[in-house]
């Protein structure tokens, strides 16, 4: 019998202290099981890996999961933010900024499948030579409220989807209502990739590749499928697909 497709999922690093006397992981059991509703085997990556780990278990992994987290160190898409702008950032995950860089270097290195959700859709960006806006509310103070963490299961506004997109596709609508978690998002879209969905202020908020053929599936986006899927089973489908590109892989 087959085995289901292995998909590598990134934790959150909490710093020693938050839960363990040392540092530590942390991850929702909503994405793992989305992954294994999908027909998926999920494997948590270890945020202590090595480059050369790194290289090894994307090797013997059929995707990758970039999930949501903490920001971004600025020093990566905006070192030269104004202090005010600055104390606008939240928690960072420095060691998992780089883990993470390394990590979608290897997957387009040894040409993966690739899911992005929420800070995954922002460190995809960043990773490919894009940018972030660093705080909404500071710098696109007219944007809609986005930082909806009361309402992080239900479907606070909408995104409109590019009819020539995958993601359409996949969901099978031009337009979904979504969740909303994040303070932060796309500012200058990295050259591979294209902008497939977005809020009615303009904020980015689903991605993928515009030379599909780099890699075998990428999608990116800036809201939380895993928190709807069960509900809204068009979400599912974007697990489905995702794990069904890592079978074919």
């Amino acid at each position: 019998m087959r085995m289901s497709p292995l998909i590598l999922v990134t934790p959150c690093q909490q710093a020693a202290g938050t839960e363990f006397a040392d540092a530590s992981i942390s991850l929702s059991n909503r994405y793992t099981q989305a992954i294994n509703d999908a027909g998926g085997t999920p494997l948590v990556l270890p945020v202590t890996a090595t480059r050369d780990q790194i290289t090894e278990l994307v090797r013997r992994a059929d995707g990758v999961l970039l999930t949501g987290g903490e920001d971004i160190e600025l020093k990566h898409y905006a070192p030269d933010t104004s202090p005010e702008l600055a104390a606008k950032l939240g928690e960072v995950e420095p060691e998992r900024d780089l883990l993470e860089f390394a990590l979608v270097d290897e997957v387009f290195r040894q040409r993966k499948p690739l899911l992005g959700i929420c800070r995954g859709h922002q460190m995809l960006n960043v990773a490919l030579g894009g940018t972030l806006i660093v705080d909404l509310p500071s710098q696109r103070p007219d944007a809609l409220l986005h930082k909806q963490m009361e309402r992080k299961f239900e479907l606070v506004h909408d995104v409109t989807l590019a009819p020539d997109s995958q993601i359409a596709d996949i969901l099978g609508t031009p337009q979904t209502g979504t969740n909303s978690t994040h303070h932060q998002a796309v500012a200058r879209v990295a050259d591979p990739l294209r902008v497939t969905g977005t809020t009615s202020d303009g904020v980015v908020e689903t991605m993928e590749l515009k030379d599909r053929a780099k890699l075998p599936f990428l999608q990116s986006v800036q809201f939380h499928p895993e928190r709807l899927y069960d509900r809204h089973p068009h979400f599912a489908r974007l697990f489905q697909a995702f794990v069904r590109a890592a079978r074919g892989r």
